[in-house]
């Protein structure tokens, strides 16, 4: 995976799926974390973006998805377990196929990377609903009442 530590610096190269479904999207958080963000990880070196989502998915819910295209390149800054971040995403819209049960899903429901647990959950695409939670980057909850017809390239502090 691409990320590296620089003292109390961390940069990380990470991508994201925006999956959504009748008024809903699809978000997750890892065991311990008081924050809701996006499914998807770290890219490992040589791998294009589209095929590190498609394999994140995969590991994470067992699920194939179609990665639509890309939607922000997100220069994200913030601080986490201590360290000063500096995160480049990307953020696909991604789909399910029609028959997958992920769509399905009514309550939250879990995944996992490695042995870390992760909680799954449809919310509602309302931004109030989603600010609420937090949902990280803490520009999400507007972004997502009109995506963008071309990518974007954002900076943004948290």
């Amino acid at each position: 995976m691409i990320t590296f530590d620089k003292g109390e610096q961390r940069f990380n190269y990470r991508v994201a799926g925006v999956a959504m479904d009748n008024g809903r999207v699809l978000i997750h958080r890892a065991e311990g974390d008081p924050f809701w963000t996006f499914p998807g990880g770290r890219c490992e070196l040589g791998e294009p973006a589209a095929e590190a989502l498609k394999r994140e998915m995969r590991e994470e819910l067992g699920a194939e998805v179609e990665v639509a295209r890309l939607l922000w390149l997100v220069e994200n800054f913030f601080t986490y377990a201590g360290k000063s971040c500096h995160e480049l995403a990307l953020y696909f819209l991604m789909r399910f196929p029609e028959a997958s049960e992920i769509t399905k899903r009514q309550q939250p429901f879990h995944g996992s990377e490695g042995d870390l647990v992760l909680t799954f959950q449809w919310f509602p695409r309302h931004p109030q609903t989603l600010a609420k939670l937090p949902l990280l980057p803490s520009f999400l909850p507007n972004a997502l009442q009109k995506l963008p017809e071309s990518p974007q390239h954002l900076v943004h502090y948290d």
